[in-house]
């Protein structure tokens, strides 16, 4: 029970704030107009800001070192990108919760006790329903883009991106009730992030300047690259599959690079794109997740 509770707090910590965020885009990119879907979406920004909120008073001194340190949680731009995505949008967005992920203390030896386990149970329980309704979101969404019912800012396939990373996030869960803990275990880890980091990579290059030649041609090297790991995660000999991770780990530690300089640029006002500063560190931290993965 205890690396349940420790395991679930990780995993809110991360993906309950993906979530949020990804409500806050599919808000900021609606018109006007379609006053329901933005309501929905704000419902859910608000509903898994509020699991983050509960996520990270329960996780201190409970969560590990790895994933505090990891950039997966927080990066050090994550609170001025907040602050600038919500100046460019009008999206209120609760600055404290970040500041309070800064400073999170790691595992230190205190003692989950019945009343931690049962919260955290709750919030499971929460967090498992909201998402199953943030997935339906998304296909509707989705749906009615693919028939030209609706407009969005949102490419079809940022929406596709979105709601696999939704069902991850409902997989964990689930994997979590049923003792299974590591996600570097389950199978299709790497693929699933090998094509979330594939789909970055052309996310950012479609959605950059023209005239960013340069950083377009690196992004869509990047998509190239992930392609051929995805193909050969799919295809390769499990008795190679060490050797292999060390090859997607140094590819994404690159990755991270770059994506740590767009989120610097973007937030100086150096790049030419439609990116909100607060997608940028976004990918960022997902790439941060993943490497801790992979290592």
């Amino acid at each position: 029970m205890e690396t349940y509770v420790i395991k679930s707090l990780e995993t809110h910590l991360f993906f309950a704030r993906i979530m949020k965020e990804h409500s806050l885009f599919l808000l900021a990119a609606f018109p006007e107009k379609d006053k329901n879907y933005k309501r929905q979406a704000d419902y859910f920004r608000i509903q898994f800001e509020k699991i983050l909120e509960t996520a990270v008073c329960l996780a201190n001194g409970i969560v590990g070192e790895k994933v505090l340190s990891s950039g997966e949680i927080v990066t050090e731009y994550t609170e001025q990108a907040e602050w600038k995505t919500s100046k460019f949008t009008g999206i209120p967005i609760n600055f404290r919760i970040t500041r309070a992920e800064k400073n999170l203390r790691e595992e230190c030896g205190i003692c989950i006790d019945r009343k931690q386990i049962s919260r955290t149970e709750t919030l499971n329980r929460k967090a498992r329903c909201l998402v199953e309704g943030l997935i339906s979101l998304k296909e509707n969404i989705l749906q009615d883009v693919l028939a030209c019912e609706i407009y969005t800012a949102n490419y079809p396939l940022l929406i596709e991106h979105i709601i696999r990373e939704a069902k991850w996030y409902q997989s964990r869960l689930c994997d979590l009730e049923k003792g299974r803990f590591n996600e570097e275990e389950i199978c299709g880890a790497e693929a699933f992030w090998d094509q979330i980091m594939m789909e970055h990579a052309e996310f950012i290059r479609g959605l950059l300047d023209p005239t960013e030649c340069e950083l377009r041609k690196t992004a869509n090297d990047f998509a190239n690259d992930y392609c051929a790991l995805l193909e050969e995660t799919r295809n390769r000999d499990q008795c190679l599959q060490k050797e292999f991770r060390g090859k997607t780990l140094q590819i994404t530690n690159k990755y991270r690079d770059f994506k740590t300089d767009g989120v610097k640029g973007i937030l100086a006002c150096e790049i030419r794109s439609v990116i909100l500063p607060l997608l940028a560190d976004h990918v960022l931290r997902e790439a941060n997740h993943y490497i801790r993965i992979l290592e």
